[in-house]
């Protein structure tokens, strides 16, 4: 029989081709998404929801505005003259910018993958204790997801990690939102976090929350974020024609990225803050959720956890291979061996929290403020290059979204003040503490 004489089948075929195409229009958005909200999210939401219930709302909110504005001008940038953020660095500001973006989002990526496998090894582990008398140590679990992204990032092309994102995405968008109904806090607690204010404590705890709030800007507002977006607008094919999609991508993204955060503080908001208990440790969010929440509430939270940060580790191998390919303007051929190599020994970074016994919710929160530091640099290039009129004609920016800028420029100085401050008074008691 023919596909013409079944019906059935041609319906099947034009479903699976319109479900592929529609996926593949939000494909860049669900890889930011992945990219953007990792563990490094879950931990400084977590942490925001259990130390200060939901009166830091309202830093998710701008830091999500912020985020889409940037990523369209970013990716509005790309669709107008073809070039990456890199690229347009290197040509038209100097080729130093583009190398200290290089370096300065390797450092955070570097920092990213320690923090990530970290608190993911030490979820599993605690979890495990559940099924196994005294849990598997968390270097198992470390080498076993290293060793899987690693394993895909080897056998994939750049298409295969986008749509293998979008399953892990779902997974954990679902994961969370179905924790938000379980566990969500009042919802005047919520219309409160709207309100922007900094939680009345004591001058150290002060220091505290101001590295909370700066990780949370920077684990949102993140500058690799708009960098490696060009990267997939132009390899999308995207051109001014498609703004719109362009926008629309943007949109599904960052709302994604505020419904889950907010989902993930007000889960720690509604159970460890109400029970007066403050986030240390990574393996907190199951041992102190169980008995507030219940088994399956935690289990849906640690699966969450760990797809978020396999979630992120993907792209946080790939990120300096990436961005050497498109400050070289070269194709992005992952299977050459130094790539490789270079992927392979930013994987082993993921054993290094287990191995050393170090904190991995403080490595993850400081990997996040200096994320924030970086971001006036973000904030100032782009405004240069979006008000030549010889890159972008009569695209360039008008007055209102150069003030929209001006405004990002002056909370990104000010977030990154709270981050460096926040940074300094943890390694000050670093030092205190081992003396």
């Amino acid at each position: 029989m023919t596909d013409a004489a079944n019906p059935d089948k041609i319906s099947t075929l034009s479903f699976r081709q319109k479900f592929s195409r529609g996926l593949a229009l939000f494909l860049p958005g669900i890889f930011l998404l992945g990219f953007n909200l990792g563990t490094g999210s879950v931990t400084a939401m977590a942490k925001a929801g259990a130390d200060y219930g939901m009166t830091l709302l309202w830093t998710l909110v701008a830091s999500c505005l912020c985020t889409y504005f940037m990523i369209n001008l970013y990716g509005r940038y790309t669709l107008v003259t073809g070039e990456t953020a890199l690229q347009a660095f290197k040509k038209h500001i100097h080729p130093g910018v583009g190398i200290y973006f290089i370096a300065a989002l390797t450092f955070g990526v570097a920092g990213s993958v320690m923090g990530v496998m970290g608190i993911v090894a030490d979820i599993c582990y605690e979890w495990s204790k559940t099924m196994v008398d005294g849990g598997i140590a968390p270097i198992y679990f470390a080498a076993t997801f290293s060793a899987l992204v690693f394993f895909i990032f080897w056998n994939g092309k750049t298409h295969f990690f986008e749509r293998a994102l979008a399953v892990i995405v779902a997974l954990m968008s679902a994961c969370f939102l179905i924790n938000f109904f379980i566990m969500m806090p009042p919802p005047v607690d919520i219309l409160k976090g709207l309100v922007p204010s900094i939680p009345e404590v004591d001058a150290n705890a002060k220091k505290g929350s101001l590295l909370v709030i700066a990780s949370m800007v920077g684990t949102t507002v993140f500058s690799g974020l708009f960098i490696i977006r060009t990267t997939l607008v132009k390899e999308a094919g995207w051109t001014l024609k498609d703004e719109k999609t362009q926008r629309n991508d943007a949109l599904v993204s960052v709302g994604l990225m505020f419904m889950i955060s907010a989902a993930i503080m007000a889960a720690a908001a509604g159970t460890l803050h109400v029970a007066g208990k403050q986030l240390t440790e990574a393996s907190q969010m199951i041992t102190l959720l169980e008995p507030l929440a219940g088994s399956f509430a935690t289990s849906i939270f640690a699966i969450g956890i760990i797809s978020a940060g396999v979630s992120s580790q993907f792209p946080n191998v790939l990120m300096l291979p990436w961005l050497i390919c498109d400050y070289r303007e070269t194709e992005r051929d992952m299977t050459l061996g130094h790539f490789r190599i270079m992927v392979f020994l930013i994987s082993l970074l993921g054993l290094v929290v287990p191995l050393i016994g170090a904190r991995p919710v403080l490595v993850m929160l400081v990997s996040q403020a200096f994320g924030a530091i970086i971001l006036p640099a973000t904030v100032l290039c782009i405004f240069y290059l979006t008000n030549q009129t010889k890159l972008m004609g009569k695209h360039k920016n008008g007055v209102a979204s150069n003030l929209i800028l001006v405004a990002i420029l002056l909370f990104s100085l000010l977030i990154a003040y709270m981050g460096f401050t926040g940074v300094q008074s943890r390694f000050a008691e670093l030092v205190q503490s081992k003396a």
